[in-house]
């Protein structure tokens, strides 16, 4: 059957978190809680960035479709958990767990691409400050993105296409809350080796290639700011960058420590724990992280929050 590439399992088994009821209500109410701060700041820093004309750059250009990612990576996993947790019904057919991983990698690895499009982004504004509007026109700026997101999508493509003509037999319980490839993988009856590889490779390809662009960005911010001759200076262009460099260490930490570490040493719980740090904290954390520094943000929201204000009061 194998051989044959004969797929027999119509729906997998998600075992979720806990086998204990009464845990159910308290995780119910804190993935809800996250879901909905998510959404609300992710959307909210859409909104923020579109009708302020102040936030308008090539920076927050990235940011808005980070914060529309985030939402969207989060809205992939979150409400299938919830529903989990609320019905208590874990089963997932064939075809639902395909889609699902097709839009978490979807998600996954264009915000891998966008966040190394913004280490670029702030290079060039921080080494050709002059230049900066020129070279990061709305025509390039698009053109990244664009870029970020058919990086993702043929990605995805690849690795459903492939994880997914596998054939699953038998055992159809997903020691996991999602249909992510580690406990994909480990159900499968089918020899092809080869392709294995070839989703495994080409997901470390997505998280290594990123990485190393983001580094050497960074080494070129560095040296550009080592030549500034003041040190206020420094410490200004600096603190552009802190908002991107957090966001970078929490995602690509994780995905390193999940999908890089070496086998022989993981645990299922430990993957489960780091799993749910980027599908659902991280979308929670990234407009904070955005925001709570950044006073450009703060003084656009103050402007709409006192629009509304004034809207109400007449």
């Amino acid at each position: 059957m194998a051989k044959n590439n004969l797929t027999t399992v119509t729906e997998f088994i998600l075992m979720g978190f806990t086998n204990h009821p009464k845990l159910e209500v308290p995780l119910f109410v804190a993935f809800l809680s996250f879901y909905l701060v998510t959404l609300l700041g992710n959307m909210g820093m859409v909104i923020l960035i579109q009708a302020d004309v102040q936030l308008h750059t090539p920076m927050y250009f990235f940011l808005c479709h980070l914060s529309l990612l985030d939402a969207c990576y989060s809205s992939v996993i979150t409400p299938q958990i919830l529903a989990t947790l609320a019905t208590g019904k874990t089963a997932i057919s064939y075809s639902c767990c395909a889609v699902q991983f097709f839009f978490f990698t979807i998600c996954a690895s264009t915000e891998c691409f966008l966040l190394a499009v913004m280490a670029y982004d702030r290079y060039v504004a921080i080494s050709n400050p002059l230049l900066y509007t020129v070279v990061m026109n709305p025509r390039i700026c698009w053109s990244l993105v664009a870029g970020a997101y058919v990086c993702g999508v043929s990605g995805a493509i690849l690795r459903t296409t492939s994880t997914f003509t596998l054939s699953f037999c038998d055992n159809n319980q997903i020691n996991f809350f999602f249909c992510d490839l580690p406990p994909l993988l480990k159900l499968t009856c089918s020899d092809t080796i080869n392709i294995e590889i070839v989703i495994v490779f080409f997901g470390n390809f997505v998280i290594l290639v990123n990485a190393l662009v983001i580094l050497i960005s960074y080494l070129l911010i560095i040296k550009a700011i080592l030549r500034m001759k003041s040190s206020g200076g420094r410490a200004k262009t600096l603190s552009t960058c802190v908002s991107h460099l957090t966001a970078v260490t929490f995602l690509f930490g994780t995905l390193i420590f999940m999908y890089l570490r070496s086998s022989s040493g993981k645990s299922l719980e430990e993957d489960k724990v780091v799993s749910v740090f980027y599908t659902v904290v991280i979308p929670m954390l990234n407009p904070l992280i955005y925001s709570l520094r950044n006073k450009d943000v703060k003084a656009a929201f103050k402007k709409i929050t006192g629009r509304f204000q004034v809207s109400q009061s007449m």
